[in-house]
């Protein structure tokens, strides 16, 4: 089994850095703004129609606050607009099954869910949702909300790249052309790929059928294939159905399950390569690469292991193996059910083919863990990266601050303020994971929601809000977590958990875009090689220790002490 396992993750790390380069050299070329002329002129169009009199090949560039408030306005208008398909659906065209609007609190939590790129669902899809709320309402949040996050990666990118300027960027030219030229096309490509593998697209009525043993069973239809794509390439996560991943209407086969895994992880790994690219030093994108590979490889290892030597007690009810297929798909196994739900975690994208409430306490943690520092292991779109640019420069901090060297990065000095805005962006997450879960077990309201008692009761709340604050999407699925209590406070955990990372990366990109980088010298920290390697994942895996595990202690370790640690 250990030959069969590293044999799967190192053949899916394989295919994914070979499709990733070629599609990072692409990307890089957006970050530069190098668009061949035939597509800059068929936006002309588009600028004069939004009200630009004299567009120019390059719209005029931004300040960083003024990308700021460019990106959460729109994101703003994003949210209303949902808001108001969600409640008013039932008066809206295609809807075959005549559902009635969501509640204010649930249309609340799913518009700012979708436009956070949180995805988080306390519906079931086929039951609750028209065609037109899955496709102008959803898919179209997946599209954007996704935009965006790639968007304020390369924002930072560009901070590093530029010298002594003052600008970074055009909000409106980046989120049109990473919507246009980059997800679109990819999305259309893996969506044809998913009809060929069964993944139904059509605007049919639910089919009424006879099932063998004489009864009659409602199969839900709809446009599934094109949300399934951009929810997956644009690691969001929100499944036309309840199931997710694990409907055969969204993923039929097990190869249409490598390619999702594949699909989660493309962007991210592609916008490291591009990283490299636009910084003008390659072994700065693998670095950060390998930084990922590893932690992944790990992580994968343990939630593996851990599935496969499952509860020791079930060969006590006379079970013939203690491998733990509870929650798991038949068609996919253990291998491939939990590979997904690291990969899912891993990035922000939510989308799940296993219930993770039904992992072993080892192998549900794992995935927790995942979330709770920050999704930097290939990350969501943008976000992952971004977000471990985060730890590089704590990392170059803490190096300087050890070895008596000015902390810089790529050439650039790392000053106070920069830290300030790496603290706040670092600490907002853990701080409304662990608010949140605690004001839920202080409150009645909170604790009704708890399926299961005890340490594992505790896991739901503590997984929920580190979903939510981290912009996952994914659950325990043991929560009951569609009441006005929970939709209310994990609302704003995922609102507050998106912006209040976004705006604290865009003051950095502002304040390094304007520093002349500085002169490399034998005093200089080398931020790549092996020793930078282990310094970052040393950073990494000390801050999540540092902040989560007397929490992680309260939920799976103690479930995990209460059955043994055989076998771990």
């Amino acid at each position: 089994m250990a030959t069969t396992t590293f044999l799967f993750i190192g053949s899916f790390l394989l295919v994914l850095f070979v499709l990733a380069k070629p599609l990072g050299n692409g990307i890089a070329r957006l970050i530069d703004s190098d668009v061949p002329n035939i597509l800059t002129q068929s936006e002309t169009l588009l600028w004069r129609l939004s009200g630009i009199k004299q567009p120019g090949r390059e719209m005029a560039e931004m300040t960083w606050l003024q990308y700021a408030l460019a990106i959460v306005l729109f994101n703003l208008l994003g949210f209303i607009l949902l808001f108001a398909i969600l409640m008013f659906q039932g008066h809206l065209p295609l809807n075959p099954q005549h559902f009635p609007g969501m509640s204010w609190d649930l249309a609340f939590n799913t518009a700012i869910s979708f436009v956070a790129n949180t995805n988080w669902q306390s519906y079931s899809g086929e039951n609750t949702l028209s065609y037109l709320s899955q496709m102008a309402g959803l898919t179209v949040q997946n599209f954007l909300s996704a935009a965006t996050g790639i968007a304020i990666v390369f924002v930072l990118i560009r901070a590093f790249s530029r010298h002594g300027s003052k600008t970074i960027g055009n909000a409106w030219v980046d989120i049109y052309r990473i919507t246009a030229y980059l997800l679109f096309p990819l999305a259309l490509i893996f969506a044809l790929f998913f009809v060929s593998q069964g993944v139904i697209q059509n605007f049919s009525d639910y089919v009424l059928v006879s099932r063998l043993d004489n009864t009659n069973q409602l199969l839900p239809m709809g446009p599934v294939a094109s949300q399934e794509a951009i929810k997956l390439l644009g690691t969001n996560g929100g499944g036309f159905f309840g199931a997710n991943s694990s409907h055969p209407f969204e993923n039929p086969t097990a190869l249409s399950n490598i390619v999702q895994m594949l699909a989660i992880f493309l962007i991210p790994t592609a916008l490291c390569f591009a990283f490299g690219r636009a910084v003008g030093n390659n072994k700065q994108g693998h670095t950060l690469l390998w930084v990922m590979g590893i932690i992944f490889i790990i992580a994968a290892i343990v939630v593996i292991h851990a599935e496969y030597v499952g509860n020791p007690f079930l060969t006590e009810l006379h079970a013939s193996t203690t491998a733990n297929m509870e929650g798991k798909e038949s068609r996919f196994g253990i291998l491939g059910s939990a590979v997904f739900a690291v990969v899912t975690t891993a990035a922000s994208c939510g989308a799940v083919n296993a219930m993770h409430d039904s992992f072993t306490a080892m192998g549900g943690m794992v995935p927790m863990w995942l979330m709770q520092i920050g999704e930097v292991v290939f990350g969501g779109v943008g976000s992952g990266l971004y977000g471990m640019l985060l730890f590089v420069l704590l990392a170059v901090f803490l190096a300087g601050l050890m070895i008596g060297r000015t902390p810089e990065y790529l050439g650039k000095k790392i000053e106070v303020r920069e830290m300030k805005m790496v603290a706040l962006a670092i600490l907002v997450t853990p701080t409304l994971v662990l608010l949140g879960t605690t004001l839920a077990l202080m409150t009645e309201a909170g604790r009704s929601g708890i399926l299961n008692p005890g340490a594992h009761g505790f896991s739901e709340v503590l997984y929920a809000f580190s979903s939510a604050a981290n912009n996952n999407g994914s659950a325990f699925a043991g929560l009951n977590a569609n009441t006005p209590f929970y939709n209310v406070l994990l609302a704003i955990a995922m609102f507050v958990g998106r912006f209040g990372v976004i705006l604290p990366v865009l003051a950095i990109a502002g304040s390094m875009v304007l520093k002349k980088p500085q002169a490399q010298s034998h005093a200089s920290l080398p931020t790549t090689g092996p020793l930078f390697i282990g310094l970052l994942v040393f950073t990494v895996l000390l801050i999540g220790a540092l902040t989560f595990v007397p929490a992680l202690a309260l939920g799976p370790i103690a479930e995990q002490l209460q059955i043994g640690l055989l076998g771990l």
